[in-house]
């Protein structure tokens, strides 16, 4: 589907221009979609538009009803082949059952579908001596499945889908509408994470030509369908001791167990390309939740773009101290484990040596914490379930003193012993850190000061009352890399260029090199919330030459403000440029001893470092702005200075 003008926009079957409707939008391109790439069906089989229309009556030549999307049985599209009736609408709208059930009265077709673009309904016509009834069933067919195929296929038949983030949200809608007994977004995240580790499980542990435990067949009774689930949970649950619970139960009414499981069932979770724990989280878990605790998750295309360029390898000792639910870790492994596949290829490894090499990366070398409970144990889960690497996560606090993290965290997670280190700390100044001992470990937990000839900042003897938590992990992250190891930090903008927490960006200096800055596009994190950040790669080394430093400015991350998805993405380019594939007035070297204790990556633009060069040429003495106002303010006789300087520092 791409955008032609404001007020129109292309059919992804029929490839006509049509109308920009929000039904259009929100609801028949994104079915559309779903049932070409998630059910197999052909676009040859479906009409979008211009519209099929039913009859309503044998003698209705013409069709006085339009249908938002039919699904035929061949190509020829006659009347007698209609088989699958889509009604739509846009997300604010609820009604329209009553009008998909009429059109299945009047049409042969014998299953209709109701989706207003976050929830969905899926019904069966049934006819007997004459009498039309409707029967609600967990999904509808995949092409060339029969209606009692539902659910009954092979481990081999899931597919892997694209639009997981839709069926989640399907999902949440139909939860908090019609659950028994648990409509909290918390609690309804806790038993669908817990259904999603079955499905995960039943994929993992069922041989490909085997039937799935996880389905939910049409007509099936519904007890059967919760009782084989309950039974798979208890698996999940006994077998992984460390991350369950003995008591932890999934507590969902039966009907709302054959709802998730009939919206899950035909897809291979353990393909897709998205952490879908993180998604199932960031769907459940509103806003002011998320806001509270700071926790804004990193989309994939960040989290690729940083994983690629910091480069992780075999032997590298990974770890991420704010790892939620594990996404950086997650996609770690997938990089490090392509490696190895590479090797397969190189070195003629068979597949059960390669698997072994897997399995003890995931457990030997990476190692993340976090101190919700829920994340750290959604991490912990998914860890074990991809790759056998939940004995690295710990629920622990890293801004607290290690000697108070439990034995088994201090054994596993050690200072100045990590190679790779990449994160996305909370941040932000309602969630700040406070308490004596917290704050002292670190030396940016006191105030600092400048030093009487103003070229550097030094630390007073003085502590904070408190601190946002993005400072204090800056220092921690350090404390944990090894002299010669990397980390990439995701930051706000403020820490990167604030003239009051210059001091932050000497202290980083002084223990290293930043050799690459990433500047994100605004909407990064919308619609959770909008904050400028960048991505900071640093190495850490006591002495060595500077290096060139990487700068990137993007724009366009491939959603707006309101997260939806957008046609425009420069993400996933910055890894080129790094590489020095490419270069434009974005994405550039600059040579490392231009980079001053400033990090924000616009002001390195060219038309910048030109201004600069010129008023560092001009003969004219150069003060910083404050100076120049405080001598003014002060009555300073030296009232020589430029208009022009400092005006272009006042500009640069």
């Amino acid at each position: 589907m791409a955008a032609k003008n404001a007020s129109k926009i292309v059919d992804y079957i029929s490839g006509l221009e049509v109308n920009a409707t929000p039904e259009e939008i929100q609801a028949v391109q994104v079915f559309s979609k779903q049932l070409v790439e998630d059910y197999g069906y052909p676009k040859s089989q479906i009409t979008t538009h211009p519209q099929h229309r039913v009859k309503a009556s044998p003698s209705d030549k013409r069709g006085r009803y339009p249908v938002d999307i039919a699904v035929f049985r061949d190509s020829k599209k006659l009347d007698e082949q209609l088989y699958i009736v889509v009604e739509c609408k846009k997300k604010d709208r609820r009604d329209g059952r009553s009008q998909l059930e009429d059109y299945l009265r009047l049409s042969r077709a014998s299953l209709g579908v109701w989706f207003n673009g976050s929830a969905r309904l899926f019904l069966q016509k049934r006819e007997i001596a004459g009498q039309v009834s409707f029967q609600v069933i967990p999904n509808i067919p995949k092409f060339g499945q029969r209606i009692e195929d539902i659910g009954c296929f092979k481990r081999r038949d899931l597919r892997k889908t694209h639009n997981l983030k839709a069926i989640f949200k399907s999902i949440r809608n139909h939860l908090a509408a019609n659950s028994i007994g648990a409509t909290r977004d918390e609690v309804l995240a806790q038993q669908l994470i817990n259904l999603i580790f079955c499905k995960l499980y039943d994929e993992k542990y069922t041989p490909p030509d085997s039937i799935v435990e996880f389905r939910a067949g049409a007509g099936e009774p519904s007890h059967e369908v919760e009782n084989r689930i309950l039974d798979l949970f208890e698996k999940v649950r006994d077998s992984e001791t460390d991350i369950f619970e003995t008591d932890d139960r999934i507590t969902l009414d039966t009907q709302s167990i054959v709802y998730v499981v009939g919206e899950l069932q035909n897809y291979a979770l353990m393909s897709c390309d998205r952490d879908v724990i993180a998604d199932a989280f960031e769907t459940f878990i509103g806003h002011a939740l998320k806001g509270a605790q700071g926790q804004f998750f990193t989309p994939r295309n960040v989290v690729r773009m940083i994983v690629e360029i910091i480069d992780p390898d075999v032997q590298d000792k990974i770890v991420d101290p704010a790892c939620g639910s594990g996404g950086f870790l997650i996609e770690g492994l997938k990089h490090v484990w392509n490696k190895l596949d590479h090797r397969q290829n190189t070195l003629g490894w068979n597949d059960t040596t390669v698997e072994r090499e897997k399995i003890g990366v995931a457990t030997n070398n990476f190692r993340g914490i976090d101190k919700d409970y829920f994340l750290s144990k959604v991490a912990k889960a998914y860890m074990t379930l991809v790759g056998d690497g939940t004995t690295g996560i710990f629920c622990e606090d890293s801004l607290e003193k290690p000697q108070s993290w439990s034995e088994e965290a201090q054994s596993k997670i050690k200072l100045n012993s990590f190679d790779i280190l990449i994160t996305n700390p909370p941040f932000g100044s309602k969630i700040p850190v406070t308490g004596d001992s917290k704050l002292r470990q670190f030396d940016l937990g006191f105030k600092w000061k400048k030093r009487t000839d103003h070229r550097k900042w030094e630390k007073t003897s003085i502590l904070k009352e408190k601190e946002e938590p993005q400072v204090l992990f800056i220092e921690r992250c350090l404390s944990l890399l090894k002299d010669g190891g990397k980390m990439a930090m995701v930051l706000p903008d403020g820490i990167l260029g604030n003239q009051t927490q210059t001091y932050i960006r000497q202290y980083l200096r002084d223990k290293g090199q930043v050799y690459a800055i990433v500047k994100l596009p605004f909407e990064t994190f919308c619609p959770n919330v909008t904050i400028h950040t960048s991505v900071l790669f640093f190495k850490k080394r006591l002495s060595g030459a500077e290096e060139d430093v990487f700068i990137s400015i993007n724009e366009h991350c491939g959603h707006n403000k309101k997260g939806r998805p957008t046609d425009r993405d420069d993400v996933p380019n910055v890894v080129k440029y790094f590489r020095r594939e490419a270069s434009d007035e974005l994405n550039f070297y600059l040579s490392g001893n231009m980079l001053e204790n400033n990090f924000v990556a616009k002001r390195y633009l060219q038309k910048y470092v030109d201004a600069v060069e010129q008023v560092q040429n001009s003969g004219f003495p150069i003060v910083s702005l404050g100076a120049y106002i405080l001598m003014h303010i002060g009555g300073c006789a030296n009232r020589s200075l430029s208009p022009f300087c400092t005006a272009t520092l006042h500009a640069s």
